[in-house]
């Protein structure tokens, strides 16, 4: 299996049913600060069996659409990084488990979203975010809006709580901020319990520690890049969320293999993509040969 350093193209998925400007500029300029081939994507679902009257020329229709929006996408690409090179492709199967699929030879996944509440997320078929960021293999970025000019200098957040995921986190988010010439603001949450006997002030100064532990040594690999880092405390969706009010990216890593139907990511992460106010980077711990 490939390694994601020599993995050489950025997929995104293009959605012919909404907007899907957001997320193929996302991906479009990513590529080009990467010197990737850009991978233009739509999945059309098989015909269910036994057939219903109409669904023939639904499906028919839907993959009208589709190609339509894979031309017009890889126009505006065009337009917008000339010099990147692109494909655009039709693809046959269920959307979800087949850009799941890609992760395993793409470099980076991108997604928009539709912020589905948790029952349509579940049943819909088209619902990617949360079962393609389960069961990746490489990053998966959703993008929810387009970056807001907020006068602030540009920086990403990363989510970091010494755990393994977190550090391949960290080490995306400083990456990502050395391409885009900007810094990495490292965010710890503790969440004080409900009922302790133990003051407030032990805890977190070990989350203190613990963080200044985890960050430790990056400056060096990454000297450009200006690396900050807090604790904050609260609920973890909610702080984070809150923490990248104008970040470019929140950066998160990911716990979990997939779970029932691969729709498990965590808690947090599955929080963060529907609350967080800007794109949502899931990194999954880089798989040991």
């Amino acid at each position: 299996m490939s390694t994601s350093a020599t993995r050489q193209d950025i997929v995104v998925g293009v959605d012919p049913r909404e907007d899907w400007h957001p997320a193929v500029g996302w991906a479009a300029d990513e590529a080009h600060r990467r010197g990737l081939l850009l991978r233009l994507v739509v999945a059309v679902p098989p015909l269910h069996e036994p057939r219903r009257p109409g669904d023939l020329p639904r499906h028919r229709e839907f993959e009208e659409a589709a190609t339509r929006a894979l031309e017009a996408a890889d126009a505006w690409v065009r337009e917008r990084q000339p010099e990147i090179r692109t494909t655009a492709t039709l693809l046959d199967g269920v959307p979800a488990p087949t850009l799941a699929g890609l992760t395993r030879e793409a470099r980076m996944v991108v997604l928009g979203s539709r912020r589905l509440n948790r029952v349509a997320e579940f049943l819909s078929a088209g619902s990617l975010a949360v079962p393609v960021s389960a069961q990746a293999h490489c990053p998966v970025v959703v993008v929810v809006r387009t970056a807001r000019s907020t006068g602030r200098p540009p920086h990403l957040v990363v989510g970091v709580d010494g755990s393994e995921p977190s550090q391949a986190a960290l080490a995306l988010a400083l990456e990502e901020a050395e391409l885009r010439g900007c810094a990495v603001r490292a965010v710890a949450v503790w969440q004080p319990p409900v009922f302790s006997l133990r003051g407030r002030d032990a805890p977190l100064d070990a989350e203190h520690r613990l963080l200044a532990e985890t960050v430790a040594g990056w400056a060096e690999k990454y000297p450009g890049v200006r690396l900050s880092h807090e604790v904050v405390t609260g609920s973890p969706v909610e702080a984070l969320a809150e923490a990248a009010e104008h970040a470019e990216a929140l950066v998160v890593g990911r716990r979990g293999d997939g779970g029932y139907l691969g729709m498990r990511v965590g808690s947090v992460v599955h929080g963060l993509l529907h609350r967080a106010p800007c794109p949502v980077i899931t990194v999954p711990v880089e798989e040991r040969p």
